[in-house]
């Protein structure tokens, strides 16, 4: 009807709804007559598109797939005014540049005048309103996209020096962003003049590293129709350039779904991140035969019950004679020789685990806790021998302090001149190499200069490490009780280091955003992993040695090959650093804790997340599985132990190729039935969970009065 569209039409003009006007027009073949000089804004558009035809080819499809992660093909785009060409030649060019060298002044380069100052706030509140006003399925996908470019309009309006604007942009809208983002924005609040972002990392990481996000072919459409019909260039270069979308085919995810796997520093990982094949399996033990020593076994055994015993002895020494499917092939890394103190070690070790309590929900194991009192300088790191003779902790007034936890004294090697008078064919050589003189239940390992952050025992119980504050990682003899290599590498904090399961290497990571891998005997580091956006907070060894996990600052875990140093997995859920991690037994699992009391379990094949265990109320820095993996035990700052049911949260995992390839996880509504037990300390956060050979949880912590 002709005279409603002239109506309209001349409402979009009082409204001083050019662009809209121009396209309505377009589309009813309706020249200027009826309303006089509307011709000319319509030739004015004509350029505009011949400029867009005017870029290069290749640029122009570098362009296409630049911010999108999904191989759909190039589409065309309306282009409705000479600025809008422009500032997409422009962008077009700084993109390029940002491949290349993403160095500070390329980077910050890309936020080049682009737009009207004084209209960021309504292209903002535009795309808000029109997401709110969305199908509740198309909603909770495209409200992903509020935090990114929030940022990223604030930091051009920066950038470009309108901090007038700048400063009311951020005051209506940040309210808007999700509770998560907090820390991140009130970073980003204190940006507020172009010299600021110079030398700000936070800033840097958000300009050079797309910000994934993971969002249905539907709700793409809906998206891009709508900024192609608003004219809306601005947002739509900032989604080009600066976002990364990675579509797929099927349903739009639920609020639920996204929240659990949203919240960290550059949004979700890539599908592509976590499609390479993981080695998760075991690798085959050494056969050795295990004698059987009968008297010692009925002397122990007062019920009278040998006869249970040996079945379940031969059990564990066959148990590794299959090969894991999973596993990757023995020689992959090359890995220590045993020793004949490690076959030794290897026998005590499957005696015990014949005398192990199967627990379970019915059969929880005993907590004994180590109370370090009166640690006035501070405990910052712990860790127990893998056979629980003995504990370590690290402290702030930069001592390491080893005690026995046994009638065990520990003791030093004789001298030198001492040990030249030993007849060395005895049998107890051993022993007696030993200096009584030197016993004593408690060491102290002085050479740090600063907070000793994190401790380790090699499995052999020969050595330990200890990283600090002063950037160094030491490698302390347990035989005489002295450092024998300062590693250097890190020139900032170490925050954490561990050992491998086969003892020889060893990983660290740092403030300086790295994780290292190190063997003993070697000066530089073997591998450095790269790739975290934030301090690497904590690493761990996969039992096959074959990889190492690192959780970083920057809310993501990430999971590296020890072999080529590539990163295969990307782990996005935790919404606060991460600062425990903890592989099941058999290899399958990981379980992460951070600063936002959750831990959530992640199917290391599949590359997902199946699991989140609610319940700590503060920082969780600790977390293990029992012997077997059927118990998972979380300590954390909140003064408690809590014991969850890890046979049950891994059983009937829907791990389907679809959901596999669109993350559409379910998570339990309700953790509270996983939960076995909760356990108070008085007043003292736990630091530190073992689980003895024989099944007992032994934790640790030190008392605060506060």
């Amino acid at each position: 009807d002709r005279q409603t569209l002239v109506a309209v039409l001349q409402f979009l003009r009082r409204s001083n709804l050019r662009e809209s006007e121009e396209i309505l027009r377009r589309e009813a073949r309706l020249l200027g007559d009826d309303l006089g000089g509307s011709v000319a804004t319509v030739a004015t558009s004509s350029p505009g598109v011949a400029a867009v035809a005017a870029v290069p080819p290749g640029k122009g499809e570098a362009r296409g797939h630049c911010g999108v992660g999904s191989s759909s093909r190039r589409e065309p785009r309306a282009v409705g005014s000479p600025r809008a060409a422009r500032s997409l030649g422009g962008s077009l060019s700084c993109a390029v540049v940002v491949e290349d060298q993403p160095d500070v002044s390329a980077v910050l380069s890309a936020y080049n005048q682009q737009g009207d100052p004084t209209l960021y706030e309504e292209y903002y509140s535009g795309l808000k309103h029109f997401i709110e006003c969305s199908l509740d399925c198309h909603r909770a996908e495209l409200s992903q996209l509020f935090y990114p470019l929030f940022v990223h309009m604030y930091l051009e309006l920066v950038y470009n020096q309108h901090e007038s604007e700048a400063k009311s942009f951020f005051e209506r809208f940040h309210g808007d962003q999700e509770c998560y983002y907090q820390d991140d924005l009130r970073v980003l609040s204190s940006l507020t003049k172009k010299e600021h972002m110079k030398g700000n990392e936070t800033m840097l990481d958000f300009r050079t590293s797309k910000f994934v996000l993971r969002i249905s072919r539907d709700s793409y459409q809906l998206l891009k129709r709508h900024l192609q019909e608003k004219q809306n260039n601005q947002i739509w270069n900032i989604v080009q350039e600066h976002l990364y979308i990675d579509i797929f085919d099927g349903m739009p995810r639920s609020k639920q779904q996204i929240d659990a796997m949203v919240g960290s520093l550059a949004g979700e990982a890539k599908r592509e991140a976590n499609k390479a094949k993981v080695f998760f399996g075991l690798l085959k033990e050494p056969e050795f035969d295990v004698p059987l020593d009968d008297e010692d076994e009925e002397g122990e055994n007062e019920e009278g019950k040998p006869k249970k015993k040996k079945p379940k002895k031969d059990n564990v020494g066959s148990k590794s004679k299959k090969q894991d499917p999973n596993a990757p092939p023995q020689n992959r890394i090359p890995l220590p020789e045993l020793k004949d103190s490690d076959k030794l070690d290897k026998v005590m070790n499957m005696k015990e685990a014949a005398r192990r309590v199967r627990l379970g929900p019915e059969c929880l194991p005993s907590i004994c806790f180590y109370t370090f009192l009166n640690a006035y300088q501070g405990l910052t790191a712990v860790d127990i021998t893998d056979d629980s003779s003995m504990i370590v902790g690290g402290f702030a007034d930069s001592t390491v302090r080893v005690w026995s936890v046994t009638p065990k004294k520990l003791r030093s090697v004789k001298t030198a001149a001492d040990l030249s008078l030993i007849d060395k064919e005895s049998d107890d050589v051993l022993e007696r190499i030993m200096d009584e003189k030197t016993a004593s239940e408690l060491k102290i390992l002085y050479g740090h200069s600063g907070p000793v952050y994190g401790t380790s025992f090699s499995p052999d119980r020969n050595y330990l490490l200890s990283c600090s504050e002063d950037g160094t990682v030491r490698l302390w003899s347990l035989q005489t009780f002295t450092c024998l290599v300062g590693y250097k590498g890190h020139n900032y904090p170490v925050w954490d280091t561990q050992f491998s399961p086969y003892g020889y290497y060893f990983v660290s990571g740092g403030h300086d955003r790295v994780a290292r891998l190190w063997a003993t005997d070697h000066y530089q580091p073997l591998r450095i992993f790269a790739g975290h956006l934030a301090d690497v907070t904590c690493t761990r060894f996969h039992p096959n040695s074959n990889y190492i996990a690192t959780g970083s600052a920057d809310r993501t875990i990430r999971l590296w090959d020890v072999l080529n140093g590539n990163c295969v997995r990307i782990f996005t859920g935790h919404k606060g650093p991460i600062h425990s991690l903890a592989f099941s037994p058999n290899g399958r699992f990981l379980a992460t804790g951070a600063t936002d009391g959750r831990v959530l379990l992640w199917d290391i094949g599949h590359g997902l997340m199946v699991g989140e265990l609610k319940g700590h109320t503060d920082t969780i820095y600790a977390l293990r599985f029992s012997r077997d993996g059927e118990i998972l035990a979380s300590g954390s700052m909140d003064n408690t132990v809590r014991l969850w049911d890890a046979v049950k949260a891994f059983e009937d995992l829907e791990t389907d190729d679809f959901t596999t390839a669109t993350g559409h996880i379910n998570l339990p509504e309700n953790s509270q039935d996983l939960l076995l037990g909760t356990y108070m300390t008085k007043s003292t956060p736990v630091v530190h969970l073992h689980f003895t050979r024989r099944n007992l949880l032994l934790a640790a912590g030190a008392y605060s009065s506060q």
